[in-house]
């Protein structure tokens, strides 16, 4: 068969002028010039610039974001190039560039992404989803992002001499091309946080095959606390250890509003096992990873349960201590099978003693998880045997109607599933589907990433694909079960591995393309088109094919509680790392999906580190924490009494002065993260300092020598209040309270003043809340800043009103929660009501005014106070 060849363009000159107004970029004599000054140098004959309105010419986005992008289109334009033979991967230079700062975001694995800075083309990391240029020359900023064309996908690549390199594949040796119009997008603009804006919409209008975050809504779990059983259990995840996490909680007064069942509830099956069980005795991470789907119902561990069987006064106790000694096992059976593994590398050709040390170390626990497993059917069993009762329901749907009947806040209980079903796909012969163990090819691309135990594992098994025709009849299939059991949505992980086995299937791209329309189908149709965060998907095949419907997702890899590797240092080094992960991702992450800083756990030594960042990023806040050990006066700084949290009302984003700065390991810069409330804006700033990128070693790992204190500053300049239209005005105050939530300090501080100095220690934290002060009279001024006893105690207001009543002026204000409130009055009240009843209130003449607050369930936990002057 012959390879598909893409349709040949011609180079095309573009038009410099577009309905009256030049373009900001101009391509001539080698030279790619934005608003005259050079950006990229010896840019070869064979790349092309387009105007935007000479590529796009239609668009299926709303009227809006359409004349929006429109009316900015002399911003930006598409690079091209054409080459003399066709393939299935062409690299070509772009120009060259030195010294001039740059951001970008780069794969470090298959399907995670992290930050890189540089000065020149040859800094830039394979695999770069973006390159964001500082032209100080113009006070400005250029973003290059890579596209998608026709059947290919791009990403930058770093070039010999400073050349910046592009590449575009197919990902299918029968699919190739030889030119492209619009491999690349270049945007201009002064306000980086804007130009990502822009740039992402124009991509969304020209592209026509993802949506922007603002054309989605959210899943209700958005404000809201949540539990992952990952942590917890792992792979032994089962219906009682789910119950008494569930109960641990509720007991601390921390109830969680959603649960998600993670990795170990599915029907998987190892390839030689009987064909007719499940795979049995796995605990951790990796031995699933061969593992593949042989049918929709959930696994024995949760098929067995009986309804109504835990909601009885005499619920059954599940043994803490036991399961960590079987984790503690399993993690000593797989030390010793990579010490085997490192022995043999190392040339030794006698492994006897660490394979008798495995097969009693397998013997152990495979006897611990027999007798777990024995009391765990013994209690449904027991149940049932002390009536002649007959349950109505059994299996996943009786455990989740008894979880919200047990437990009357739990709104939404998401399941994990990968997207081809699990780590190793779908089992050939499953139902009806045309499944096959496709073999799998990594991308060139990928060689210059991160070992990843995951990739190993599953190109070792191979994937078991559903023919793409079935791709929406088979998400369909699994869904529509899961929404009949209970189950509201799904976290789809290993998202991105269609890339390894697209050789057959059209390429990366219409394989993802095909994948992703029955994904979003089936969203709609059993998940309200909201029930889904997706994970382990950075690459942006994925956020320009896969995001129409999908509105969460992660931001950073995974929470790792310590280092897998081994250094002891990683339990407070990768803490950083993942947070700069987060941050940096959310600048591209953020105008299509709500970012999502995933789960931690509440009694981490760096937990308070991590529990600041949730605070203020925007998403949701969830943790997995293992049973019998939670921090509950930790979570009750996040956390409200019913569940929902202060969320901020936009997604937390680097500050300008971080941009272009390395938080991770120029021992100078401390990372600070910018977000809006209703009334206020707030800065994080986060000593990460300690680990990160080693190109050399291609790995993350840690930097000792910048584990130290860091100190910096911070301004209500940080705070981009012009990046939500309503937060627009509180940018313009005449003044500004500012509170310092670890310090409980409170300062005054206008546009002119000096910049507020602080030290970190590492892996610590201040939160700044910033609030406008309103000026009530000649003298009096005032300005609520919320419940001190909150991370994000400006999230914590809910309406503010200021009036005159009776020749008296008065505030009056709306805030939940529970403790002490706290509000900036230059002058002490007359007279304090709480909920329409007067209240003592305690005010120094500094201004702070406080006042403690009951929790009302009847109200919500709302309080309406009024000070009157």
């Amino acid at each position: 068969m012959a390879p598909h060849q893409e349709t040949k363009v011609n180079p095309v000159t573009p038009t410099r002028v577009v309905n009256g107004i030049a373009n900001s970029f101009s391509l001539s004599d080698g030279k790619l010039s934005v608003n005259g000054v050079t950006l990229l140098s010896e840019v070869p004959r064979n790349v092309t610039f387009s105007s935007f309105s000479s590529i796009c010419k239609s668009s299926n986005a709303p009227f809006s974001i359409y004349q929006r992008v429109k009316s900015g289109a002399h911003k930006g334009g598409f690079l091209g190039f054409y080459r003399p033979r066709s393939s299935d991967r062409l690299t070509n230079s772009l120009g060259k560039f030195g010294n001039r700062n740059f951001l970008s975001i780069f794969r470090f694995k298959t399907w995670w992404s992290t930050m890189w800075i540089g000065k020149s083309g040859s800094d830039l990391q394979k695999e770069t989803q973006w390159v964001l240029f500082q032209v100080p020359e113009l006070n400005s900023y250029v973003l290059l992002l890579p596209l998608l064309e026709g059947r290919f996908r791009s990403a930058i690549e770093p070039g010999v001499d400073d050349h910046v390199m592009i590449c575009a594949e197919s990902g299918s040796s029968q699919v190739q091309a030889d030119s492209f119009r619009a491999i690349a997008y270049v945007h201009f603009g002064d306000n980086p946080f804007t130009l990502m804006k822009e740039a992402y919409a124009a991509a969304r209008v020209h592209l026509n095959t993802f949506r922007l975050l603002e054309e989605k809504s959210l899943p209700p779990f958005a404000d809201k606390f949540g539990w992952c059983t990952w942590d917890a259990f792992y792979l032994t995840v089962d219906p009682l250890g789910v119950w008494h996490g569930m109960k641990d909680f509720a007991e601390g007064g921390v109830l969680p509003r959603f649960l998600i069942i993670d990795d170990g509830w599915q029907s998987i099956h190892l390839d030689g096992d009987d064909p007719h069980e499940d795979a049995k005795n796995l605990v951790l991470g990796g031995e699933q990873m061969t593992a593949r789907l042989h049918r929709f119902e959930e696994c024995e561990k949760f098929r067995r349960y009986r309804g109504e069987s835990l909601l009885g006064p005499d619920t059954p106790r599940f043994d803490h201590k036991k399961q960590k000694e079987i984790l503690l096992k399993a993690r000593e059976l797989e030390s010793t099978k990579k010490a085997r593994s490192k022995e043999i590398q190392s040339g030794s050709s006698d492994s006897s003693s660490f394979d008798s040390k495995m097969v009693e170390l397998r013997r152990e626990l495979d006897q611990m998880l027999a007798e777990r497993e024995d009391a765990s059917t013994s209690v449904y069993e027991s149940y049932c045997a002390g009536s002649s009762w007959e349950p109505k329901d059994v299996g996943m749907k009786a455990f989740i109607k008894d979880l919200r009947t047990k437990f009357t806040g739990l709104d939404d209980v998401y399941v994990w599933q990968a997207l081809c079903g699990a780590w190793g796909g779908v089992k050939p012969g499953v139902a009806h589907y045309d499944s096959r163990v496709t073999p799998v090819k990594l991308s060139p691309g990928l060689a210059g990433t991160m070992d990843d135990l995951a990739v190993d594992k599953i190109a070792e098994g191979g994937i078991g694909l559903v023919h793409p025709d079935q791709a929406g009849d088979f998400y369909d299939s699994m869904h529509s079960y899961l929404a009949k059991i209970g189950i509201t949505g799904v976290k789809v992980d290993v998202i991105h591995t269609l890339e390894y086995v697209c050789e057959e299937y059209g390429g990366r791209v219409e394989l993802a393309k095909t994948y992703y329309e029955g994904l979003t189908k089936s969203l709609l149709r059993n998940f309200n088109g909201t029930g889904i965060i997706s994970s382990m998907q950075q690459c942006n095949d994925f956020f320009f094919l896969g995001t129409w419907q999908t509105a969460m997702g992660r931001a950073g890899d995974d929470f790792w509680c310590d280092d897998p590797n081994g250094d002891p240092m990683g339990i407070y080094w990768l803490q950083g790392a993942h947070m700069i992960n987060c941050a940096y991702n959310s600048l591209w992450m953020g105008q299509m999906i709500q970012p999502d800083w995933d789960m931690f756990q509440s009694d981490h030594v760096c937990a308070k580190f991590h529990a600041a960042s949730r605070a203020i990023c925007g998403g949701p806040v969830y943790v997995s924490d293992s049973l019998g050990c939670h921090d509950f006066e930790l979570l009750k700084k996040l956390v409200f009494p019913d569940g929902s949290i202060p969320k901020c009302n936009h997604f937390a984003l680097p500050t300008r002065d971080c941009l272009f700065k390395n938080p991770l390991f120029d021992d100078k810069t401390v990372l600070k993260i910018w977000n809006l409330n209703k009334f206020g804006g707030v800065i994080g700033a986060f000593n990460c300092q300690g680990a990160g990128w080693d190109p050399k070693e291609r790995r993350v790992r840690g930097y000792p020598q910048s584990y130290q204190p860091v100190s910096g500053s911070v301004h209500l300049r940080d705070v981009e209040w012009d990046q939500k239209k309503e937060a627009g005005k509180m940018g313009n105050a005449e003044e500004y309270t500012v509170y310092l939530s670890q310090a409980e300090k409170l300062v005054l501080m206008t546009p002119n003043s000096e910049a507020i100095q602080f030290t970190l220690q590492p892996s610590s934290f201040e939160i700044f809340s910033f609030v406008p002060i309103k000026k009530l009279g000649s003298d009096l001024r005032f300005a609520p800043i919320g419940m001190m006893n909150m991370f994000n105690c400006g999230g914590t207001i809910t309406e503010v009103e200021y009036g005159e009543s009776w020749k008296e002026i008065f505030a009056r204000i709306k805030v939940k929660g529970v403790g002490k409130l706290l509000v900036y009055s230059r002058e002490k009240p007359k007279c304090s009501l709480l909920n329409g009843v007067e209240v003592g209130v305690e005010w120094s003449s500094d201004g702070k005014l406080t006042v403690d607050l009951p929790w009302k369930e009847e109200r919500g936990g709302v309080s309406d106070l009024l000070f009157a002057y």
